[in-house]
């Protein structure tokens, strides 16, 4: 997984993985997902993301069973 932060047009892309787009698709007029042929999502990008998220701090966890 990768995550993007693109400040000059205030745009994240989070990429989760290397599959071919085959279709994108409009969550709302901010959010567009992009899935490979078998409906997987391959990313994610959101315009405006400094309204749509708290992308000032981001982090993660990775958890084990």
């Amino acid at each position: 997984m990768q995550a993007k932060y693109f400040s000059d047009t205030d745009t994240l892309l989070l990429t989760f993985s290397k599959n071919d787009i085959t279709e994108t698709y409009d969550l709302n007029e901010d959010v567009l997902v992009e899935v490979d042929k078998d409906g997987h999502v391959v990313s994610m990008t959101v315009e405006h993301a400094k309204i749509q998220t708290d992308v000032n701090e981001f982090s993660y966890q990775l958890a084990t069973a």
